[in-house]
Order: C-alpha cells, then structure tokens, then sequence
C-alpha cells in the first residue's frame, strides 16, 4: 500500500499519538487477540474537539500505520482525507465512551476467542488468579444488544462502564480503557491473560478462590508493581519487540 505519510501534516504530539497506536494495533495482531478487521482501538486526539483516531476499515491489524489511521469527530465525519472507510458499529463504541469519559485516552476493545468464552459464562470473572485481582477492581458487564449499530445503545453502555476502566461485553467481548495508548493495551493484556486462565483453570479441577481481604487497595498495589510508572514500564520493551519484526509501523 501506498499511503502519503502524515508526519508533516499533524502536530508532533499528533504524530507521537499515531506512532503509539499503530503500534497498539501490531501487538494486538502479534498476540493473537484480533478478530481479522471487526475490531477497533481508539485514540483522542488532543484538543478540545473530542476528535480520534481510529483504524482504517479493511486493513488487518499487521499491517496499520501511523499515518494510515484515520481521523473522525464525533459525527463520524473524516477530518484528513483517507481511502478506508471506518467501521460504524466501533464508531458507536468508541465515540460514545469518549464522548463522557475524558480520562478515555484509549479504548481498546477486542473479540478474543478467550474474552468471548468469558463473557458467555454467567459468572462473569472469578477470582482465581493475580491478574484477575487487577480486573475485578475496576470492572463493569454491558449485556448483549446485537451488533452494536444503534445510537440508542449508547446512553445504556455508558451507565454500564460508569467510571470502571475494564468492561465485559456479554456475549461480544473485552474492552478496556487507559488515559494513554500504553495504558489501555497493558489493561488489555491483564485481562486477556485473565479470561485464558479461567478457561483453563474451569477444564481442571475445583477451583480455589482468592481471598476478598486480597482484593482490597489493588490500585496501589498496581502502582508499587509498575514502579509508579504505569504502562511506561513495559512500553517501551515491547516497541522494541515490534521494531524487530516490523518497523512499518512508525510510517
């Protein structure tokens, strides 16, 4: 494909944004956790327009860049041209949530083999595992609508997220939310590994549960884990793991 870079265009925190979500969409599809190109991952532009960025409709996620994403407000309306159209049951998703959440830097949402066979079991999370500790403190359930085409869906979604930054889409999937790109995918990741577990840990034995008293003050524990320094302690590792696989995306 050939695809006028933008570097020149946008700002460089623009640029940096885009670099930092091309690269969420590379490790996305290198994890295993994309569903060919039915799924999206949204970035605000900063600004006060509440405008994103998101991926191009019919690209695989392996092969996104930065210039590549496309920019839309809140109408769904592309501010830069662009040859891809964008997918409108993730612009239903993700607009809405960016639209009453202004910490939602990123929202990540994935349709993971994992993350669907969860969100299928009425039990929703266990408390089985460490990673699932980190999700239950800040986890929300939407039940399932159909494809999510209609904008009467939306108040009713956002009600259901409140403030929580991991939503179980039932029957449907995983989404997570992060002030930053990082942020979001190392949620992503946390809960991904967490929906793997309880699938395995259910084809075993009888289930031990964490205790509750475990549960409580999870938020700083996060911190003291990551050295204070969120997501930013890996990132950079896993632009490094990109980069000697495909440094495309930086384009």
């Amino acid at each position: 494909m050939n695809i006028a870079s933008l570097r020149e265009v946008v700002s460089a925190e623009e640029w940096q944004l885009r670099v930092d979500l091309a690269a969420c969409y590379r490790l996305v599809a290198l994890y295993g956790w994309s569903d060919l190109v039915f799924t999206h991952i949204s970035a605000r532009v900063p600004g006060p327009e509440h405008h994103f960025l998101i991926n191009p409709y019919g690209l695989m996620f392996d092969e996104i860049t930065a210039s590549s994403l496309v920019k839309v407000d809140q109408e769904c309306r592309k501010l830069i041209e662009s040859p891809f159209p964008v997918n409108p049951a993730g612009f239903t998703i993700h607009s809405c949530i960016h639209q009453v959440r202004e910490d939602a830097g990123c929202v990540l949402h994935t349709h993971s083999r994992a993350g669907v066979a969860v969100s299928a079991q009425r039990c929703g999370v266990l408390p089985i595992s460490q990673q699932s500790t980190f999700v239950l403190a800040s986890l929300a359930y939407h039940e399932y609508e159909g494809v999510a085409l209609r904008d009467d869906e939306k108040p009713r979604l956002q009600q259901d997220l409140g403030d929580r930054n991991f939503l179980m889409l039932r029957n449907h999937g995983l989404l997570t939310i992060g002030r930053t790109v990082p942020d979001a995918f190392l949620s992503m990741y946390t809960f991904e590994n967490t929906c793997r577990i309880q699938i395995d840990a259910q084809a075993g034995g009888e289930l031990v549960f964490v205790n509750p008293k475990i549960m409580e003050g999870m938020a700083q524990v996060l911190k003291t884990v990551t050295a204070g320094q969120g997501a930013n302690i890996a990132w950079p590792a896993l632009l490094r793991k990109l980069d000697k696989v495909d440094p495309s995306y930086r384009t």
